[in-house]
């Protein structure tokens, strides 16, 4: 069975997929009879329902959202329970699901049909900042539209497979970027997704991810059309009452796209509309240049490049360590934002291929071709006591795909149960390495707390967390403790949708996934600085206790003639001593006030007081 690329947008849909032709493999893009992609917009009129580009003809405003019986990009209600539309509750689920169907039917009665074999099952892209419930919802929106979900790609890095995939020598191109830095600029209509990956020996891999829906193409067109409006009323001195009625915003925003679209390539453009001002019947008539056209869009295209610098310096990456600036999206035509981008990478690096604004669609149809699973780009561990760390999942571990799940649980020891609660710090590295140390930064991906009972000895009450991966590419951690006479049972969920990925590529070589539950653990590396003071271990030892609750609960380590093994560390010690008065003045280790100049004696030595 084949499985396509989909690529279910916030303004257009679009299905790809791969076709054998005398040997050799292309990929062939699915839209409509104007060559253009669908609009992802659904309109309901009784029990007739209009998709595409009819309904989005009909639309009176080109917002996101839901306008009478029109909705534009229902993407962007998954996660609510369900919304009102033209009067009627309906489940957004149910409203993405009729977008997918239509766009589907479509593409099984295209000239391409035969190669599409059903086109149930697809590799489908998502925004990197779309979070799990989102997910959940998308999944289930393509199974009531008859689609299995094979696997999740973000959209940016779906970009970059497609791209490096039709070079006309894939080798040559991966041999030069081998080892060095990609970015991923992917500005469409109704968002900025952007990905920095390195190419790697054996794949790409995610550093890091950044986005924002309030930039995208769709808010570009209401800036020009507010002003080249604003501006024509003040030419023609029209008062406020003769502002266009909302009926005529879809016909203008269409010539507003249309002239913006045109001067990529011209510098002047004329925008007429007849009796667009109702109250004067005056038309609408402006001779737009790109010179205003940039000045206008300026604060946009000034907030998509700071989020790029912030990406970069976020990880530590300068623009001169970018070789290769991809830019795809309905946006990666326009003058002024490969201008600045041109300036912040320079344009030998700065690439925007001609296949822009499909690109996403044909990389995850090559991803579906080639069957590539993704993997996990960063290790992911759990902070213990004494900055001691156990992984979780390994860099490397296989994806789930489609009703698969990655499992893995653990049981461990409150070390210090004094305040009542076991702190789990769920941790991810920051750079990319294939031998991780105890010194490499690491980013906090949450902290799991649960209750424990505060009068229990350390290394007593057993705790458990659970990690579940599942299919939608969350992360489920669940933190438990079973409760004793003097407590009851607790416990705690977290859930973490933001993940880098790597994923393989033909011929770099064979894959380095490590197996899909990591069993091994690095229990004794230390780290240099304090993220949160965890209070649990993986095993019954003793020196995970802080000195002194160790000398509440086992006064016998800190005597000299104990057994060694048995004995209190020399940090043990010292713990246990900043705790205990002056003898003579009875006050806190390091009060000024103290003038006795007393001294604790160590193994190691004499420490001041």
């Amino acid at each position: 069975m084949t499985t396509v690329g989909f690529d279910f947008g916030t303004t257009n849909s679009l299905v790809s997929v791969v076709v054998t032709a005398d040997g050799t493999d292309r990929v062939v893009d699915v839209v409509a009879d104007d060559g253009l992609p669908y609009p992802s917009v659904v309109r309901y009129e009784g029990e007739e329902m209009l998709v595409g580009r009819q309904a989005r003809e009909l639309l009176d405003d080109q917002s996101v959202g839901v306008h009478g019986n029109v909705v534009r990009s229902p993407k962007f209600l998954l996660g609510r329970r369900a919304v009102e539309v033209g009067g009627i509750e309906r489940d957004p689920i149910d409203i993405v699901a009729d977008v997918v169907r239509f766009v589907r039917q479509e593409a099984l009665h295209s000239s391409h049909r035969g190669a599409l074999d059903g086109a149930e099952r697809a590799v489908v892209t998502i925004p990197v900042t779309m979070n799990g419930p989102r997910r959940a919802a998308l999944r289930e929106a393509f199974g009531r539209a008859g689609v299995t979900v094979e696997q999740f790609v973000h959209e940016p890095l779906a970009a970059l497979y497609g791209y490096l995939r039709e070079q006309d020598d894939p080798a040559a191109t991966l041999r030069e970027l081998r080892g060095r830095y990609v970015l991923v600029v992917d500005w469409g209509g109704g968002t900025l997704d952007l990905t920095l990956c390195r190419v790697d020996e054996h794949q790409i891999v995610q550093l890091r991810n950044g986005g924002t829906d309030e930039i995208g193409g769709d808010r570009f067109d209401r800036a020009i059309l507010d002003e080249v409006v604003a501006r024509t009323m003040l030419r023609e001195g029209l008062g406020a009452d003769d502002d266009p009625p909302s009926a005529a915003r879809p016909s203008l925003l269409s010539r507003v796209e249309h002239a913006k679209i045109a001067l990529s390539e011209r510098n002047e453009v004329s925008i007429f509309a007849p009796r667009t001002f109702p109250a004067s019947g005056k038309s609408l008539h402006y001779r737009l240049s790109r010179e205003e056209l940039d000045l206008i869009t300026k604060p946009l295209v000034d907030h998509g490049v700071r989020l790029v610098e912030s990406l970069l310096e976020s990880v530590g990456v300068v623009p001169a360590e970018i070789p290769l600036c991809l830019v795809v999206g309905g946006m990666a035509a326009m003058p002024v934002i490969r201008g600045r981008l041109y300036e912040l990478f320079g344009p030998a690096r700065v690439v925007v291929p001609s296949s822009a604004g499909t690109l996403i669609s044909r990389g995850s149809a090559w991803i579906a071709h080639d069957g590539q699973r993704l993997t996990l780009a960063k290790r992911v561990e759990l902070e213990m006591a004494r900055g001691s760390r156990m992984t979780i999942l390994r860099a490397g571990t296989p994806m789930p795909t489609a009703g698969e799940e990655l499992h893995r649980d653990e049981s461990l020891y409150c070390s210090d149960p004094t305040n009542g609660t076991a702190k789990l710090p769920i941790v991810q590295m920051v750079a990319l390495t294939d031998h991780p140390q105890a010194s490499d930064p690491r980013s906090t991906l949450g902290v799991l707390s649960v209750g424990v009972d505060r009068t229990a000895p350390p290394l007593v009450e057993r705790l458990t967390i659970d990690v579940i991966v599942d299919d939608d590419l969350v992360l489920t951690a669940t933190a438990s403790s079973h409760g004793t006479p003097h407590s009851s049972a607790d416990h705690t969920v977290e859930r973490f949708h933001d993940l880098e990925f790597g994923i393989g590529f033909p011929g770099l070589g064979e894959a380095t996934a490590q197996s899909a539950l990591a069993s091994g653990r690095n229990r004794r590396r230390r780290a240099k600085g304090l993220v949160l003071n965890a209070n649990v271990v993986d095993r019954r030892d003793q020196s995970a206790i802080p000195g002194d609750v160790l000398y509440r609960h086992r006064r016998g380590a800190f005597d000299r003639l104990a057994f060694p093994q048995d004995r209190a560390t020399e940090e043990q010690l010292i713990e246990h001593l900043y705790y205990q008065p002056c003898a003579v003045c009875r006050r806190p280790w390091g009060d000024p006030g103290c003038r006795c100049g007393g001294e604790v004696t160590s193994r190691s030595g004499t420490t001041r007081r």
